[in-house]
């Protein structure tokens, strides 16, 4: 059986940050990709905690991720949400089977699905036809009688531009998609509230908004900063609201490289507050998405299910600003 000291062998930290990292301490200082490293490192060696057999429960669910293992790997955001899932599910007794992508996989014996992602119609369909109690994290669509956990994106969207404009910025653009994703997930709700929000105020300029199709990443905020700075000259908006963090880093190099000033001369909000926001220079202001909390609500709401409640409950959860040195 695999311990702590294996763990913390395999991924090169000590045995204290593993005992810290896997049971959730708030106190520790670990960078996303310590965490990375310590939690591929216990998946890979198969470590479990002790669980009291005398209070283990019987339920057994399914934790189905939108995404491969790998690209989970990448994208500390939807881990996190999977982290938070487990731990509450291990507080609480269940047996987890972990499912990535191929939801063929999804073992019969499960009395509940967990579905952590942007997953399409067609997908949907597919998990509610295994006609078990089912929660959709994260998920754009509307999932008809299913339960959903999402993020009030809403609130979120105008929390970003009420700031900017409070802050005294008319010219506000936008880094993201507004069209419907590669894999039919749905069109990004930050996009579809930038839209409307900015045409409500008055201060939507099409010109200002730089759409792609594709990966969020920093690669695609660096092009799309880039595009931004080279089509809009002098006329550049002097503050930027953009769909994620990684792309928020990749503008700010953008800016940084033909000596735009941040947050002298434009300002920068991005999304999730991931932990490297922190770090980065300026720091970087952003929205604190609670994602642990998305995946504990939604095996709450999941045990719900399999306990006989029938009346459907949709979830959205709050965020918050976290203003810090890339915006004024």
């Amino acid at each position: 059986m695999a311990t702590m000291a294996d763990i913390a062998k395999m991924a090169g930290v000590s045995i204290a940050t593993v005992s810290r990292v896997l049971n959730y301490d708030d106190k520790v200082v670990a960078s996303d990709e310590t965490r990375r490293k310590i939690f591929e490192a216990a998946e890979s060696l198969n470590y479990t905690k002790h669980i009291n057999k005398k209070t283990a429960r019987r339920e057994k669910i399914a934790i189905v991720q939108w995404s491969s293992q790998e690209e989970e790997l990448n994208d500390i955001y939807y881990m996190s949400i999977r982290l938070g899932a487990e731990k509450y599910a291990e507080e609480h007794g269940l047996s987890i089977s972990r499912v990535y992508a191929e939801y063929e996989k999804i073992p019969g014996d499960v009395e509940g699905i967990l579905a952590i992602g942007k997953f399409s119609k067609q997908q949907i369909q597919v998990l509610q036809s295994f006609q078990k109690p089912i929660c959709f994290v994260d998920t754009y669509y509307e999932v008809g009688s299913a339960d959903q956990v999402m993020v009030d994106f809403e609130q979120a969207v105008k929390d970003v531009i009420d700031y900017f404009v409070q802050q005294g910025h008319q010219r506000i653009g936008y880094i993201g998609s507004l069209a419907e994703d590669e894999m039919n997930s749905g069109i990004d709700p930050r996009s579809l509230e930038y839209t409307r929000y900015m045409q409500k105020l008055g201060l939507y300029r099409k010109e200002d908004v730089f759409d792609f199709k594709g990966k969020y990443d920093a690669r695609a905020g660096y092009q799309q900063m880039i595009s931004a700075i080279r089509n809009r000259g002098d006329h550049l908006p002097t503050a930027f609201f953009i769909a994620n963090d990684p792309m928020a880093i990749g503008s700010l190099k953008a800016l940084h490289e033909n000596n735009i000033r941040v947050p002298e001369q434009v300002s920068l909000i991005g999304f999730n507050d991931v932990s490297v926001s922190q770090y980065t220079v300026p720091a970087l202001s952003t929205v604190k998405v609670y994602t642990e909390v998305m995946g504990e609500e939604g095996v709450a709401l999941l045990l719900e299910r399999i306990n006989s409640r029938e009346i459907p409950k949709k979830v959205r959860l709050g965020t918050k600003l976290a203003i810090r040195e890339s915006s004024k």
